[in-house]
């Protein structure tokens, strides 16, 4: 559970690292979006890298743990993309969402 909940933190302060300039922020000089954005993911990776060696430490594969965190971005820029650019989720978002989560039953089957 706590490799799911620091994934999950690590997931949101990167998906606002990588797109919280598009709403606003595209006036900002190039060289201060990256900065800013540089700062954002430090503080993603103090989540991320727990989360991969406490998973990996509870037996999770790397491979598990990667297509883990790969769902739960899918689920955290979903919601970004709705609620902060505005954008509305789509019959594609929902297919993108099934495939992914097919992966996830792959990896973890016989788990």
């Amino acid at each position: 559970m706590a490799t799911l909940l620091l994934l999950c933190a690590s997931n949101l302060f990167m998906t606002v690292a990588w797109y919280w300039h598009l709403k606003g922020g595209m006036t900002k000089p190039i060289l201060v979006v990256i900065l800013v954005s540089w700062a954002i993911a430090l503080i993603e990776y103090c989540f991320a890298v727990p989360a991969n060696r406490i998973g990996y430490v509870a037996g999770w594969s790397g491979g598990q743990l990667k297509v883990a965190q790969e769902a739960i971005t899918l689920i955290v820029f979903a919601g970004f993309a709705a609620v902060v650019l505005g954008e509305p989720l789509t019959l594609r978002h929902l297919g993108a969402f099934i495939c992914l989560m097919g992966a996830v039953t792959c990896m973890f089957a016989g788990r």
